[in-house]
């Protein structure tokens, strides 16, 4: 099978999916979680990645980060998983792979998607029924982003400093921007274009994308219905 594509611009956030192999867990215990988000902020820095939102839930994880440079990512994702499973097969006394496959990522436009993406990423245990509030899941950048519990992991970025002049400002205008839920549209949008690794913005923004890195951001549209004026009219002009 084909490689994902990788898109990648220094500066510009990536929304990251990575799941256990066949869905099974990946964290078992408390250090568990601990030891993860210890050896993220190692990588983050080593790799010079800003991690703008995170969760972590029991069979996969997922990250809103910038990276500095094309290779950041890449490097930043090979080196926590190096550690991880490592320790996590160590912990555990089994061997093999504890990753399904490669991680998956999406460029997003920061304009556009940025606090959609954060809500996406930090509403994920309340879409698995484990809490009724973010507040209530301990695994998640909520509490740094929302309520300014200190989390050396969590950097923000430019745009969540625009949301108020204090940091109180800014914490009261996240908080708000989840008094409503997702619509279910857009979550179903997140999840295809991170799981097949496509770009999330508008036509602009994927036609910018395409330009500065010569490559195809999207899908190619489907054939249309063959029974449509439309259709018909296009082969008429376009034969075959």
């Amino acid at each position: 099978m084909a490689r994902l594509p990788r898109f990648i611009l220094p500066g510009q956030p990536q929304h990251v999916i990575q799941r256990g192999n066949n869905r099974q867990a990946i964290f078992v215990t408390t250090r568990d979680y601990e030891f993860y988000l210890e050896k993220l902020l190692e990588a983050s820095i080593e790799h010079e990645c800003q991690i703008h939102a995170y969760v972590l839930m029991t069979n996969h994880v997922h990250l809103l980060v910038s990276p500095s440079s094309v290779e950041g990512l890449g490097k930043m994702m090979q080196m926590l998983g190096r550690y991880y499973v490592q320790y996590f097969n160590f912990t555990y006394r089994r061997t093999g792979t504890l990753w399904e496959g490669r991680y998956k990522a999406s460029l997003i436009s920061s304009e556009q998607y940025l606090f959609t993406c954060m809500r996406y990423i930090e509403l994920n245990p309340l879409r698995a029924k484990m809490v009724e509030e973010p507040s209530e899941y301990d695994w998640s950048s909520y509490h740094h982003n929302a309520l300014g519990k200190s989390d050396p992991l969590v950097q923000p970025h430019l745009d969540y400093y625009r949301l108020g002049i204090t940091l109180q400002d800014q914490r009261n205008a996240y908080r708000a921007l989840f008094q409503s839920p997702l619509e279910l549209k857009i979550i179903q949008e997140i999840s295809e274009v991170t799981n097949k690794c496509w770009t999330l913005g508008d036509s602009q923004f994927k036609e910018d994308v395409a330009r500065k890195l010569g490559l195809r951001v999207e899908p190619s549209p489907k054939g249309g219905d063959r029974k449509s004026k439309k259709y018909l009219e296009t082969v008429k002009t376009n034969p075959v």
